[in-house]
């Protein structure tokens, strides 16, 4: 009984620390913090399929976009800014150090160069190996479920808060 109850802390233990290295993630993507969003993924070889940013074989290309697009910015001010908000999250550890999750996104982004809001949700499909004793991402999938984009109303007021220091 012992053992039982002790492995099955353990892969509660696991599945805590995948939801807390997804979740990272997504504060990484609306921090504008290139360098936690890669530390989200394995060293190399990690595929990643975001529909219509593109697929890759390695997060580097994607790292790449995601820091030209979050930290962006016209007369020094930033003009994207994204909210993700991860939630009913099925985690199944698979085997030793390996790992499957599916989370549904909601997401919001605003977009002064297009004068734009979007709304979308999404489901993700994740695979999580252990690396150097950290849960890592090694596939990450999005599959948009569906999206709105307005134009934003002429009166609208956007105001950067703590980002207004960020990659400066």
């Amino acid at each position: 009984m012992d053992t039982d109850l002790a492995r099955r802390v353990d892969r509660i233990e696991q599945v805590e620390a995948i939801k807390a290295l997804k979740h990272r993630y997504w504060r990484a993507c609306d921090a504008k913090d290139p360098k936690e969003f890669r530390a989200s993924f394995i060293r190399s070889g990690a595929r990643i399929d975001y529909g219509a940013l593109g697929a890759f074989d390695d997060v580097e290309p994607m790292a790449e976009i995601f820091t030209k697009v979050a930290l962006h910015t016209v007369d020094g001010k930033h003009v994207i800014f994204d909210m993700h908000h991860g939630m009913h999250p099925e985690i199944t550890v698979t085997g030793p150090g390996t790992a499957t999750g599916r989370w549904t996104l909601r997401f919001r982004q605003v977009n002064l160069l297009d004068n734009t809001e979007k709304l979308m949700t999404g489901e993700y499909d994740d695979e999580y190996v252990l690396e150097d004793g950290e849960w890592k991402m090694s596939v990450c999938r999005f599959t948009e479920t569906w999206a709105m984009t307005r134009p934003l109303p002429a009166e609208t007021v956007i105001t950067e808060g703590a980002f207004a220091e960020v990659a400066r």
